[in-house]
């Protein structure tokens, strides 16, 4: 049996790829390695808990020590590294703490592989995923490809950078078995509402402005939740190391068509009249150092490990919609305590 490490487990895109992992490979151990911080909730995980093949741990992988003591219980033979300090808004607040997270919390993890395997890299692998954010901004025309220069613009992308830059340094100094992964914007069931689609549906949901940054022009590629966990595992067990895979959803929306398209699927759920939604749209001061658009060719993907979104983004969002309708206790209960003072302090004061 496998023992495989994923960290962030808990969390919006983890527990997807927890639950796909677990259900999919029965003969593999899987646990889940979690910090349980606001954004990571075990509620997201109550199908799969009692799973024969699934444990959780409560852990922070700054910790040297507890990492250390982790792998030399579980003899992991893979681990796939999700966990993350993941919101820009917050990296402007507070950068400190995306510094430990994402840096320090990458290299024990490098380091209590390479510790663990002692140079035995057989059948053994270190995934490391990412985002596209590390890329910087782009104009109007162009996409990234694997091959763009880094160019991060906040604290957030620049953590992720650097920890990207220590993945592929393990590989090529000590032929760690590494692979990378540079996703676009997901959504879907799950997700925290510190980010745009979950929080905008919650305001609309209780009639509240819906703040869009600017005039709403920044552009995004938005992948569906699960056609990301699907990548990840394509790419965890086909992936060739030492390489990195974009994988992106074919999907670029501005902030305000998207809110818009929102606003149309919420009047139709809720049977308001048409357009009710969007008067709530309510534009706020900008993000500092906000880019303007992202765009991901995952070509490299499609064509070396046939795989493909197979979500339309109309499709999803009114999926998306429909599991936030249908959970309305998971999340009143995310949104209660200090996330409503984080929000204060985000928009209400802009």
């Amino acid at each position: 049996m496998k023992t495989i490490l994923i960290t962030g487990g808990a969390g919006f895109i983890g527990s997807h790829v927890v639950r796909l992992f677990v259900n999919k490979y029965p003969d593999y151990k899987i646990v889940n390695l979690d910090k349980l911080t606001y954004a990571g909730n075990l509620a997201n995980l109550k199908d799969i808990e009692k799973k024969q093949n699934y444990e959780f741990v409560k852990g922070d992988i700054v910790d040297k020590d507890f990492i250390d003591k982790l792998f030399e219980k579980y003899k992991f033979d893979g681990i796939i590294h999700l966990a993350a300090e993941s919101h820009v808004d917050r990296s402007i607040t507070n950068p400190t703490e995306f510094i430990f997270t994402n840096i320090v919390g990458t290299i024990n993890l490098l380091n209590a592989s390479k510790n663990s395997w002692k140079d035995n890299f057989e059948n053994k692998r270190f995934y490391h995923i990412s985002t596209d954010e590390v890329y910087g901004s782009l104009g109007k025309t162009g996409h990234f490809v694997e091959t763009t220069a880094y160019d991060p613009r906040s604290p957030y992308s620049a953590s992720k950078a650097c920890s990207d830059h220590l993945t592929r340094a393990y590989f090529h100094t000590y032929k760690l078995p590494v692979v990378i992964s540079n996703c676009s914007n997901n959504y879907g069931p799950y997700q925290f509402p510190e980010k745009l689609i979950p929080l905008a549906f919650n305001n609309i949901k209780n009639n509240k402005p819906v703040p869009i940054y600017g005039k709403g022009e920044n552009i995004r590629d938005w992948l569906y939740v699960e056609d990301h966990a699907n990548a990840i595992d394509i790419i965890y067990h086909k992936g060739i190391n030492g390489e990195t895979y974009n994988i992106g959803g074919n999907n670029e929306q501005t902030n305000l068509n998207l809110i818009k398209k929102l606003c149309e699927i919420m009047d139709l759920k809720l049977k308001r009249s048409k357009g009710t939604s969007g008067k709530l749209i309510t534009f706020v001061k900008d993000r500092a150092g906000h880019d303007l658009r992202y765009a991901i060719d995952s070509t490299k993907i499609q064509k070396k490990l046939k795989w493909k979104p197979l979500v339309k983004f109309e499709k999803g969002l009114e999926k998306t919609v429909d599991w936030y309708l249908e959970n309305e206790a998971w999340l009143k209960n995310v949104t209660s305590g200090s996330y409503q003072n984080y929000y204060k302090q985000q928009y209400l004061k802009r």
